[in-house]
């Protein structure tokens, strides 16, 4: 690790340790959303509602029941009828995902290049956690979908403080190493202060624990090997992590990971 890797690590740790970072804040409609969530009995009128209450996201959410993977011989045109085809659930993860992806953005054409990458790369990963969970598992595809769209959050805060910075910013390694030790803490703090389930809030700091063993099948193993499938040349196959062996996926075959992502059209 060079000096410069090294104090900005090391500040950005103090930082965290004293709450002086500044962490983002998941928009007002989105907090809505989870609290919806959290209502097992709740109605596609009541979610409209909710969700509704942001022109752009529900324009966004019927966008992409249109989007050519979900699109139905009649178009949608309205919020409603968008919800009651996604199904409540995944309406309620896919606008928080919407949400999320709006804080990706940066003045710096460089971090907003980083963003993007980083988004896209967590796009993929939801897309095949998503099809893995629903396909081998009886957990809740669209939460691990959202672990997969966060399971990156992490970076954010650093690439913030990056475009503050323009030693780090001139230093993509550096600036790549301090993203890979700092997110994982990062991102449990961001998730937690976001109200995300338990299952979630550790997934960033617990996701590169590659000889975690669980005594039953979680959120994590899933995101875990969803982003060792997306990988073309992962140090450790998916099928040698512990996780495969939680998931109970099949031994001895390919799963293919493009039939994955093009199976679930996340965010359009």
């Amino acid at each position: 690790m060079n000096k410069l890797a090294e104090r900005v690590q090391a500040q950005l740790l103090a930082a965290i340790e004293n709450d002086e970072l500044l962490l983002p804040t998941l928009p007002e409609v989105a907090l809505s959303i989870r609290e919806a969530a959290e209502d097992s009995e709740i109605s596609v009128a009541a979610l409209s509602r909710v969700i509704g209450q942001d022109a752009a996201l529900s324009a966004r959410l019927i966008k992409v029941v249109n989007s050519p993977l979900l699109r139905a011989l009649v178009e949608v045109t309205d919020l409603h009828t968008a919800i009651t085809r996604l199904g409540v659930n995944y309406s309620c993860n896919l606008a928080i995902g919407l949400v999320i992806e709006q804080i990706f953005h940066a003045r710096s054409p460089s971090v907003e290049d980083k963003l993007r990458d980083i988004w896209a790369r967590s796009l993929e990963v939801a897309g095949i956690s998503y099809e893995l969970c629903r396909r081998y598992t009886s957990l809740k595809p669209d939460q691990a979908a959202l672990g997969g769209l966060v399971h990156q959050i992490g970076a954010l805060p650093v690439l913030i403080y990056a475009e503050e910075h323009n030693e780090l910013l001139a230093d993509p390694v550096c600036l790549h190493y301090v993203i890979e030790h700092i997110q994982p803490v990062l991102g449990d703090k961001i998730l937690s202060a976001w109200d995300f389930p338990e299952q979630l809030v550790r997934l960033p700091s617990q996701i590169d624990n590659l000889e975690r063993t669980t005594l039953r099948p979680d959120y994590i193993d899933v995101v875990q090997i969803a982003r060792q499938l997306r990988q073309e040349d992962p140090a450790l196959p998916a099928t040698a992590l512990p996780a495969w062996r939680h998931l109970k996926l099949p031994a001895g075959t390919e799963i293919n990971v493009a039939d994955l992502i093009k199976a679930r059209a996340m965010l359009g």
